[in-house]
């Protein structure tokens, strides 16, 4: 009996010796996640938000902070971090505080706790040098202490302000439990490229800066290696495949979100929500034994993503710092726009539907909305008639959603409008693109409509045109010849646009009232845009002569794009100013708000896509039939030559 207790005692020492020692060699830790947090200081839609009662609102930083708080206090037996990919500034009209003299993104990112975050290509929306005064505000290079920025593959010219503010190219945490994280950051090829204002600042290479900052953070002793990119998904899978030993990799940029993280090449890829609307989180241990890394969120049956709604209790410190950053925008507007709006949440209209974008490269209510917009607006301040206006969907940034609460049923706020249109800044260094007006051709209309079709095959839905005032018929099958394998760049037809009408029309765009307007037309006709997009347009001819445009004035004279700005009142008429005041135009209703056109519940058939024989067919059977005639032609010459050859040893047997 002794001898059988001995065993049992000695059993459950080595199990429990066993045990210690499995929990010696395992480090756990959790991070949490966000990405594009676009100046989304409060939950949105506005209009529904209520501090107090349940809502269907989404994100918030106060919100955010609360969350962190309360993992952060259940967790307190292992370290939770918290990192951000980018792209914490420009979306939102908090954003234009920015040019006021403030940095309320990363003040409130900094009180909430993030330990580390890199930067995406809206932190250069208002350029280099307003993102380092940005960022000189905020206590940077000496902020590093309290939230690193960590940008690795940025190439700063010699002298440039941005130098001063030291980002880290990598850094090694070492956490309380002795785990060593190294971490680097990586902005994107595609992200670089819609950041048009980010010169003199450039990038290296984004896949070769990688590996070097995986080697050298395993040099530095990182246990576990962690990436933020914002890259978009698509870059960082072929990132996860092609650079080895990055452990988790924390991605942002498209507005992707992975329900679950894809395992890549034994990378953890994670991409989180945009503007708040969930937090990531991964809870992983770490095998000091085999130095690799598990995941244990199923195991512990939790989520890969939480959501930041109203269950969430707001921190009252941070909601403080945002009602006081709302006083200050609720100032700008009153300022800038004479006073004509004076509350950033007070309702500006009423809509029984939403104005939706539900699907990619197509034409949609909101971007309706937002065109006609442009082109009503600025035919009344500059007094001339308009024709038509474009936006580029990358531009609009959402929907138009109207409240849905008891308190807000129906209404539109001025904050949720105008985020959908407020981007940028104009050379007057004030928030907001300027809306531009030139003059083109009937021949460079077609020209323009064509490369709308190019841009939106090469760049996607971010290049894709909305248009007001006409519209036209094109066949997608027509925009290039054929794609070049590998290169996946098209060949340009010139051949895409069928027809195109104007819209006769005062007013809203509706389905009938129109002209045709032919190429050779020897008219001029008034475009309206914004600044940013129309900065593109003269680029096109020095890269496609037969697309050339040139913008003009009314009398037919070139001139320079800062030229076409609008001005009203010796000051730049901006893009979400015309939208405002579109919405306000509007007649009111029953609750003596202006009531949405019904002709925006639906499409209107101005962007027709009429699908024929594509070219490339052509082109493949023009191929196949050269190669073919080649082959007949060949067989021909051969036996021409055999022919030939036989003749002449019948003359000569011998």
């Amino acid at each position: 009996m002794k001898k059988i207790t001995g065993i049992i005692t000695c059993s459950v020492l080595f199990l429990m010796l066993s045990f210690m020692n499995v929990s010696a060699q395992n480090q756990r830790f959790t991070i949490l996640h966000t990405s594009d947090e676009h100046s989304v200081l409060t939950p949105l839609p506005a209009v529904d938000y209520h501090p107090e009662e349940a809502n269907p609102t989404l994100g918030g930083f106060a919100r955010l902070a609360g969350l962190v708080n309360q993992i952060r206090t259940e967790k307190t037996d292992e370290p939770v971090l918290l990192l951000s990919s980018g792209d914490f500034i420009g979306g939102s009209p908090y954003a234009w505080l920015i040019l006021e003299g403030y940095s309320p993104e990363i003040n409130l990112m900094k009180d909430i706790g993030y330990d580390a975050s890199t930067i995406g290509n809206h932190e250069f929306d208002y350029g280099p040098d307003a993102l380092a005064e940005y960022l000189h505000r905020a206590g940077y290079p000496d902020a590093h202490g309290d939230l690193p920025l960590i940008i690795s593959n940025l190439n700063i010219p010699d002298d440039h302000s941005m130098l001063d503010v030291e980002f880290l190219s990598h850094k090694i945490m070492e956490l309380e439990n002795g785990l060593k994280l190294g971490i680097f950051g990586l902005l994107g090829n595609e992200a670089y490229s819609v950041a048009p204002y980010a010169e003199p600042v450039i990038i290296k290479d984004p896949f070769e800066i990688a590996q070097q900052q995986v080697d050298k953070l395993r040099e530095l002793g990182a246990d576990v290696v962690i990436a933020l990119s914002h890259s978009g998904i698509g870059e960082d899978r072929e990132l996860a495949e092609k650079i080895n030993n990055i452990d988790i990799l924390l991605g942002g940029h498209d507005h992707y979100q992975t329900m679950e993280p894809e395992i890549i090449n034994n990378t953890i890829l994670l991409h989180s929500s945009y503007y708040l609307q969930s937090i990531g989180m991964l809870e992983i241990e770490f095998d000091k034994a085999s130095k690799t890394i598990r995941l244990l969120n199923k195991d512990n049956n939790t989520p890969f993503q939480i959501p930041i709604n109203s269950d969430v209790a707001e921190d009252p410190e941070i909601r403080e710092k945002v009602v006081y950053f709302t006083s200050r925008l609720n100032d700008f507007v009153i300022q800038f726009g004479d006073s004509l709006f004076t509350d950033v949440y007070a309702p500006l209209l009423h809509s029984d539907f939403s104005l939706i974008k539900p699907r990619p490269l197509e034409e949609t209510t909101v971007g309706n909305f937002i065109v006609d917009a442009m082109r009503i607006e600025a035919q009344k301040v500059t007094g001339e008639e308009v024709d038509f206006a474009i936006q580029a969907n990358g531009v609009i940034r959402g929907d138009i959603i109207p409240g849905t609460m008891p308190w807000s049923q129906g209404q539109v706020s001025f904050i949720d409008l105008v985020t959908v249109a407020g981007l940028g800044s104009g050379p007057d260094k004030k928030p907001g693109y300027p809306m531009v007006s030139a003059y083109l051709t009937a021949g460079e209309v077609y020209n323009l409509l064509e490369v709308a079709g190019l841009l939106s095959k090469l760049m996607g839905d971010t290049y894709f045109l909305q248009f007001s005032g006409l519209q036209y018929t094109y066949d997608p099958g027509k925009i290039a010849w054929l794609t070049i394998p590998f290169a996946d760049i098209p060949v340009p037809a010139y051949r895409s646009v069928q027809e195109v009408n104007l819209f006769t029309g005062d007013g809203v765009q509706h389905e009938e009232g129109y002209k045709p307007l032919k190429r050779d037309d020897p008219g001029l006709y008034h475009l309206v845009s914004d600044y940013y997009l129309t900065s593109f347009l003269p680029m096109i001819g020095d890269i496609l002569p037969k697309l050339a445009l040139v913008l003009k004035d009314k009398d037919g004279n070139p001139i320079e794009l800062e030229e076409t700005i609008i001005y009203e009142n010796d000051r730049e008429f901006k893009v979400w100013e015309a939208v405002a005041r579109y919405a306000v135009s509007f007649e009111k209703g029953d609750n003596d708000l202006p009531v949405m056109p019904d002709v925006y519940r639906e499409t209107q058939g101005r962007i027709v896509e009429e699908t024929g024989t594509p070219l490339y067919v052509w082109s493949y059977m023009g191929l196949v039939g050269l190669l073919a005639g080649l082959g007949f032609f060949t067989r021909w010459v051969v036996r021409k030559i055999k022919g030939k050859k036989r003749t002449a040893e019948q003359k000569n047997p011998d």
